[in-house]
């Protein structure tokens, strides 16, 4: 396939369409559970987490799967600018973030943000997943995972990626991680109450968890 703006067009409206599918919510229902009605109300991999671990994990791999086909489709394309594997990356982050099919109230990007990553800038993605998995480790915030994660992202970003003339890349990831920060303001807010839940939270004296947001 030779590249051209109607290709170009195209393939952003295909990310932002297959962005738009909600694996979290379709994955919730086979066991019976509406995940906009529990915890946070989010569609993405964590609330689902927290209904059905194996779930949790098949939405977060799912939802990669949305940005990295797209971003990587790119490759193919003959004569595609450098930006193109990025646009339609983003495109599939924007379907998930305000998908069509519901509203426009989507999940907050960082599985299909990750997916991206991979298809674009393996080297970043390596590095932020690496930052994400340490903090969840440690402190059981996905949360603060997901947004020191993307900081690394932005930082590392213009290491790996800054001596472009002009460094899309670089600009394209610090805008994609300033986005995944913005979107977890709420969860930012709770962290410095001191009132932010963790993944696998304490039991209660009655032996039952409460259902925290994310």
């Amino acid at each position: 396939m030779d590249y051209s703006a109607t290709v170009a067009w195209a393939g952003a409206a295909a990310g932002y369409l297959a962005g738009s599918i909600p694996f979290g919510l379709l994955l919730a229902r086979l066991v019976g559970v509406d995940v906009r009605k529990v915890g946070s109300g989010n569609i993405g991999a964590t609330n689902v987490f927290r209904i059905n671990k194996g779930l949790g994990v098949l939405a977060f791999l799912l939802d990669a799967l949305k940005g990295f086909a797209p971003a990587f489709a790119a490759r193919w394309v003959a004569g595609a600018p450098e930006w193109l594997g990025l646009a339609w990356g983003a495109a599939a982050v924007a379907g998930h973030n305000w998908p069509l099919w519901l509203g426009f109230k989507g999940g907050k990007g960082v599985s299909t943000s990750v997916g991206m990553l991979l298809g674009v800038a393996p080297a970043a993605a390596g590095i932020g997943l690496g930052v994400f998995a340490v903090t969840v480790v440690a402190t059981r915030w996905v949360s603060l995972g997901s947004i020191l994660a993307a900081a690394a992202v932005a930082g590392c970003a213009w290491w790996l990626y800054g001596s472009g003339q002009p460094p899309v890349v670089a600009w394209a990831l610090t805008v994609l991680a300033a986005l995944v920060i913005l979107r977890h303001w709420k969860n930012i807010l709770r962290l410095l109450h001191g009132t932010e839940p963790k993944i696998i939270p304490k039991k209660s004296s009655s032996g039952t968890a409460g259902a925290p947001p994310a």
